[in-house]
């Protein structure tokens, strides 16, 4: 799996039922709250380490609390989802590394994590 087939597959591999907040999720913008399991899922085929940027305190998007994504093992930093916010995402917002057993040690992160790697089984 090379990276940029990757970036094709998770607009096709998010749904509704893989986002952390469904009732904004569209089609429109399928990585809608699917900043997490993406990251999750990137680092598990990628290998890196995990991202977390806050987002308390950014107007419309602080109910959200966080966004993940990626520093890959050669330092290089990808934003799997940043399209979600269509340009939306402040930069320089306080980051800090996050181990992968404490983004999966909450059950609905869990469960969408093992849905959206199940479609990515399905498509890969």
């Amino acid at each position: 799996m090379t990276i940029e087939r990757f970036q094709e597959l998770v607009p096709l591999i998010c749904a509704r039922e893989t986002s952390a907040d469904p009732q904004n999720w569209s089609e429109k913008n399928p990585l809608w709250g699917h900043c997490a399991v993406v990251s999750l899922l990137a680092q598990e085929l990628f290998g890196g380490s995990l991202l977390r940027r806050s987002l308390a305190g950014i107007p419309g998007l602080e109910y959200l609390r966080s966004h993940y994504s990626n520093r890959l093992p050669n330092g290089e930093e990808i934003d799997f989802t940043l399209e979600q916010f269509e340009g939306r995402l402040p930069e320089n917002l306080p980051t800090e590394e996050r181990e992968r057993e404490r983004a999966l040690s909450y059950p609905d992160t869990e469960r969408r994590y093992a849905l959206l790697k199940k479609h990515f089984e399905e498509r890969r």
